[in-house]
């Protein structure tokens, strides 16, 4: 291999990301519970109702997972599409998602020439076609930044009994990351979208 093959092979290794985790909670009530279908709620005492999320596949996604190809180059990017259900029969207060790195690398520690994330909300689902994720109806931007985040989804539709978030997450290696910031880094995250439950008033 040439001193130029060399480089040109170097400027090709790729970086990596792995989730490991991706999930739905509620907190409520002093309690906390972590599930990732419908079909274990949280129920409340005193009828006040059922408080469930639920973490789904999208409508043209073969499963409920981010990011399967995982591997990017400078400029790169990778979405997933992924269905946030309010299951349960009263509103929430709040909807957040959070990102942490459980195997941690340059690729989520470096704030600006590290991954970033952007977060998507579409009002009908998320049309796959030809590798493409596109939406015929309005979007909304929740977060756009560093991959690690802790972040509102204000206004979700979510946060309404029985309203459906169709959500496209997107990772991006920024193209202005050069190779020997990147070459051969991993990291593993863990993304959660956590609730509470709305503050009772008197009646």
């Amino acid at each position: 291999m040439t001193a130029a093959d060399h480089r040109a092979a170097k400027g090709r290794i790729a970086a990596s990301v792995v989730v490991v985790g991706a999930a739905a909670a509620v907190a409520g009530l002093g309690t906390f519970g972590t599930f990732t279908d419908s079909t274990t709620p949280v129920v409340t005492e005193l009828d006040t109702g059922v408080v469930s999320i639920a973490l789904t596949k999208a409508a043209d996604a073969a499963t409920l997972s981010l990011f399967d190809h995982g591997s990017f180059l400078a400029g790169d990017s990778e979405s997933s599409a992924v269905d946030l259900v309010n299951g349960g029969t009263v509103a929430l207060g709040e909807m957040r998602m959070a990102s942490v790195a459980t195997d941690s690398s340059v690729l989520d520690s470096d704030r600006t020439h590290g991954l970033q994330l952007a977060v998507d909300s579409c009002s009908v689902s998320w049309v796959l076609t030809n590798g493409d994720w596109s939406c015929a109806g309005a979007t909304t931007r929740f977060y756009a930044g560093p991959i690690v985040a802790d972040a509102p989804l204000t206004g979700a539709a979510s946060l309404a009994p029985g309203g459906v978030d169709h959500l496209l997450l997107t990772a991006t290696l920024p193209a202005t990351t050069t190779a020997d910031m990147v070459a051969g880094a991993t990291s593993a995250l863990d993304v959660t979208f956590s609730t509470t439950q709305r503050g009772g008033t008197a009646r």
